[in-house]
C-alpha cells in the first residue's frame, strides 16, 4: 500500500520514465518502499548513505540531476542519533534539479523542516492518494533502474548505470543457488542504502524472503 501511495505522490511530482529519484536515507521501510515506487514507474532510484558528508553526496547526485530526494531526519550510529536535517537542506539548495525534499522521521515525530526547499514529511506526501493496485510500467530488458557509483578513490566517482533485467537475473540467480534464499526466509545484509550491498539485499524480495533491515553499528 505505501508504494503505491508513494509512486502516486511521484508522478504528481512529475516523475516518470528516465526521471532520477535520489535518496539519502538510513537502511529503514522508506527507503525500500522509495526504491520500488520509482522503479515501478519506469523511474531511476540512486542513493547515498546519511552518513555521508554533504560534499560526498554532491559529487554524487549533481550529475544525475534528481528531482525529488527522500531524505532522513538521521540515522543511528554507535548508540546516538545523528542528526542530519541540515545536511539535506544543504543538499537540497545545491540541486536545482530537485523540486521536493521528502522528509522521513525515523526516530520520533516529525521534526520541523521550513528551512528544507521543497520539504514535505513523507506521510504528507503520500496523503491523499488511496492505495490500489500497482500498475508496473513494462520497459525494454535494459532499461535503466539503478545508478550506483565508483568509490571516488581515483577521482570523483562515477556514475554506473544498471539494467533492470541484466540486474533482476543475476541477482536471483545469486539470492536462489549461491544463498539458498526462498519463500518464508528471513534475510539480512548489514549495509548502509549507498553501499551496493543494499541493493543486492532488495532482491531477497524477489525470493519472496522478508527483508531484515537494521540501522546501526
Amino acid at each position: 500500500d505505501a508504494v503505491s501511495q508513494v509512486a502516486q505522490g511521484l508522478e504528481a511530482a512529475g516523475v516518470g520514465p528516465g526521471v532520477r529519484v535520489a535518496g539519502m536515507l538510513p537502511n529503514a521501510p522508506e527507503a525500500i518502499v522509495a526504491m520500488l515506487a520509482t522503479t515501478s514507474l519506469g523511474a531511476i532510484w540512486c542513493a547515498c548513505g546519511p552518513e555521508f558528508g554533504v560534499a560526498a553526496v554532491l559529487d554524487r547526485l549533481r550529475p544525475v540531476a534528481p528531482k525529488v530526494l527522500f531524505a532522513g531526519d538521521g540515522y543511528i550510529y554507535n548508540g546516538q542519533f545523528l542528526d542530519t536535517l541540515d545536511k539535506a537542506r544543504q543538499v537540497a539548495e545545491a540541486l536545482p534539479s530537485v523540486v521536493r525534499v521528502v522528509v522521513v522521521a525515523h526516530v520520533g515525530d516529525m521534526p520541523e523542516i521550513d528551512s528544507i526547499p521543497g520539504g514535505i514529511g513523507y506521510d504528507d506526501f503520500m496523503d491523499g492518494f488511496a492505495a490500489r493496485d500497482i500498475p508496473f510500467r513494462q520497459f525494454p530488458f535494459n532499461h535503466p533502474v539503478f545508478i550506483l557509483y565508483s568509490s571516488g578513490t581515483t577521482g570523483a566517482p562515477k556514475c554506473i548505470v544498471h539494467g533492470a533485467g541484466g540486474s533482476l537475473l543475476v541477482n536471483l540467480t545469486a539470492q536462489c543457488l549461491h544463498q539458498d534464499v526462498s519463500a518464508g526466509d528471513r534475510l539480512c545484509y548489514w549495509t548502509t542504502t549507498g553501499w551496493v550491498v543494499w541493493n543486492l539485499m532488495v532482491y531477497g524480495l524477489g525470493r519472496g524472503a522478508t527483508l531484515l533491515l537494521y540501522d546501526g553499528s
